[in-house]
Formats: structure tokens, C-alpha cells, sequence
């Protein structure tokens, strides 16, 4: 008779209102490890947990590269002859090593002084006899233009990373004159748009142009960290070069102010 008692007696249950107090103080761990992604959700979009983390510039780094020994051995050559322009050595490797100058360089010199430095880099890693002779064998013309391109995205993966031949209108025509640098490796190294324009950019179109007869014209996109090299175009003064008009990234760490004037 107690036991039949005893079963049939309802269990109380708990109050609803402390039900809910339990679950408006559940443990904020608890709360992101169930969370449930959105589907619709690009990758990119489930890595950031802000709009403005999907910046270039304020993700971290992804890209990983595994250079071969002609890379590596480009990569030390092409650094060992920035740093005999600068004056200034470092105890790194590879590509470390070249942003490692680039920073040195940065820090120390002025824009005008950065531009000098990587163009006697240049000039001191590629030999004169080589310049005027493509620049005499090599005269500007739809060839030249797309030869350039070509070149390009052969043989200098190791310093701006994966890249393409693009189609452009030249002149009214068709041409494969423009090079699309995906993801430009040294920006992405550097996080900077400073050293971006001042040590690459302005000395390169510089170089590319007097060295080998062949305008320029360099395209950054500071979104995404692309970039389109447009040979056969004139680039811009810098006064009224869009580029020059950024201001840096917020993960930039250099020690200057992240202003509208960063690059300049």
C-alpha cells in the first residue's frame, strides 16, 4: 500500500523563474563552444568575429610557403644586396630576412632616402649589361608587353607570391599585359602600406622603367593585399597616386602614426 502510494505521488517540479536564472547566467565558454554557425557563412566570415576582422591587415597570417632552393637563394641574394645598400645587416634568413632590412630601412630613412636604397638593390642585384640589352632587344610593343607579364609570374613567385597573366585593353587592342598578384607576400610580411609603396612600389616602377625601357604601373589593392602590375602604363605622380592617399593598417607595428600621410 506505500509503495503503490508512493508512485502515484507527483514529483514537484522546479519554478520556472529559477529555470531561468540558470540558463541567463550560463557560462560564457558554454555559450560560444554550443553556439551554432551560421551555414550561410563564408570561411572567411566564420574566422572573423567582427566585420572589421576580415581586413587585410587585421587577420593573421595564413599563407605559408614552402620556397624552394632556387627561391631561397633568390630571396638571400635579393637581401644581401638591399642590406649592402643600406648599410645595415641582420642575423635572419629568407624571406625574414628581406622584411627584417625592410624594416631597418623603414625606421631610419626618408621616403625620398627608402626609394634611393632599394633602387642601388637592384641595380647592384641585376647587372647594367643585362638592362641594355633587353632594353635594345626588347624595344616596347604588344611582345615586349606581354613578355614582361609572362616573365613575371614565372620567376618572381618567391617575392610576391602566387600570380597571373590578365587581358587589359591597350591602346583599343587586347593585350596580356597585366600581372594579378593574388595575395602580394611581401605586404602581407610587412602589414604595412608604407613599406609597400615606398620600398616597393615607387623604386620598382623606377627600376622597371629607366633599367628596361618598360612603364609600369603598380596597382595595389590594400583590401585583399593584391596587386596588378599594368606594363606599358604610365603610373601616376605620387601626389595623385590613390595608393598615397591610404592610411595603414591597424596592426601595422611600426612605430609611426597610422594617419592618411603613413605612406607618404
Amino acid at each position: 500500500m506505500d509503495a503503490r502510494f508512493l508512485c502515484q505521488t507527483p514529483v514537484p517540479s522546479l519554478p520556472r523563474q529559477k529555470r531561468a536564472c540558470k540558463l541567463k547566467h550560463r557560462s560564457p565558454v558554454l555559450a560560444v563552444l554550443t553556439r551554432t554557425p551560421d551555414n550561410n557563412m563564408t570561411g572567411e566570415e566564420k574566422k572573423a568575429s567582427h566585420p572589421t576582422d576580415m581586413l587585410a591587415g587585421l587577420t593573421k597570417k595564413t599563407t605559408v610557403y614552402n620556397d624552394s632552393w632556387f627561391a631561397k637563394l633568390a630571396i638571400n641574394y635579393l637581401s644581401q644586396r638591399f642590406q649592402d645598400a643600406t648599410g645595415m645587416r641582420n642575423s635572419k634568413r629568407d624571406y625574414e630576412s628581406l622584411t627584417q632590412t625592410a624594416r631597418d630601412t623603414w625606421r631610419k630613412f626618408s621616403p625620398t632616402q627608402q626609394h634611393e636604397l632599394v633602387l642601388q638593390s637592384l641595380n647592384r642585384a641585376i647587372p647594367a649589361t643585362i638592362s641594355i640589352l633587353v632594353k635594345i632587344m626588347l624595344p616596347q610593343c604588344t611582345f615586349t608587353r606581354e613578355y614582361f607579364a609572362a616573365f613575371t609570374t614565372l620567376f618572381f613567385v618567391w617575392l610576391v607570391g602566387p600570380c597571373e597573366v590578365r587581358e587589359s585593353d591597350f591602346n583599343g587592342r587586347k593585350e596580356k599585359n597585366v600581372v594579378h598578384i593574388k595575395k602580394c607576400r611581401f605586404l602581407e610580411e610587412t602589414d604595412c602600406i608604407g613599406m609597400c609603396t615606398n620600398l616597393c612600389k615607387v623604386p620598382s616602377q623606377t627600376f622597371i622603367k629607366h633599367s628596361f625601357g618598360m612603364p609600369v604601373n603598380m596597382v595595389p589593392n590594400f583590401d585583399d593585399m593584391s596587386c596588378e602590375m599594368i606594363y606599358g602604363q604610365e603610373p601616376p605622380a605620387i601626389t595623385e597616386d590613390p595608393a598615397f592617399k591610404q592610411p595603414c593598417y591597424k596592426l601595422c607595428k611600426e612605430n609611426r602614426k597610422h594617419s592618411m600621410r603613413c605612406s607618404s
